[in-house]
C-alpha cells in the first residue's frame, strides 16, 4: 500500500493535464510507503513524449538529493499515460526499476483520470497492481511538494 497526500495527489493530476497530450514525469519522495514530496521531472524523451517518457541520470540524482533533503528515499516515479488507461505498458515494463512504485494516471482530453500504482514482479516478467490511498495527514506541518 502506497500513501499519499491530498497535495500531491492533486500535484500529480495537475502536472498529467497541463502536460497533455504528452506524458509528464516525477519523482515519488518519501518512507514507510507514505509519498512525503511528488518532484516533477522534465521529459526529455528523444522518443516522442506524446507515447513515451525518459528520466536522465541527472535527473535521477537529482531526486535522490532531493530525497535526502526531505529526509526520506526515493520511492519511486510517476507518469501519465494521455488518452490511455492508467496501466502499465510492455514499454513500462521494460524500463522499469524492481523495488520501486509507479504511479500513473490517465489523462483524456486534459482532463487527469484514474490513478494507479503497479510494483515490478521480482522476475521482471509483470507488474503486480498495488492500492494508492489519500492520506489525511494529520501532521500540523503538511508535506512539501516540489515542483521544479
Amino acid at each position: 500500500m502506497l500513501k499519499i497526500s491530498k497535495a500531491d495527489y492533486d500535484l500529480i493530476r495537475w502536472e498529467a493535464k497541463r502536460s497533455y497530450p504528452h506524458e509528464c514525469c516525477g519523482a515519488l519522495i518519501g518512507a514507510e510507503g507514505r509519498i512525503t514530496a511528488a518532484v516533477a521531472l522534465p521529459n526529455t524523451t528523444e522518443e516522442g513524449p506524446r507515447r513515451r517518457f525518459l528520466v536522465r541520470p541527472s535527473d535521477y540524482r537529482m531526486a535522490e538529493k532531493s530525497a535526502g533533503e526531505h529526509g526520506g528515499g526515493l520511492l519511486g516515479f510517476y507518469h501519465s499515460h494521455p488518452d490511455h488507461p492508467a496501466r502499465p505498458s510492455q514499454y513500462d515494463l521494460d524500463h522499469a526499476w524492481p523495488n520501486f512504485a509507479y504511479v500513473i494516471v490517465s489523462v483524456a482530453n486534459a482532463a487527469a483520470r484514474d490513478m494507479t500504482v503497479w510494483y515490478l514482479k521480482e522476475d521482471r516478467s509483470s507488474f503486480d497492481e498495488g492500492e494508492l490511498h489519500g492520506d489525511e495527514n494529520p501532521d500540523p506541518n503538511p508535506a512539501q511538494t516540489v515542483h521544479r
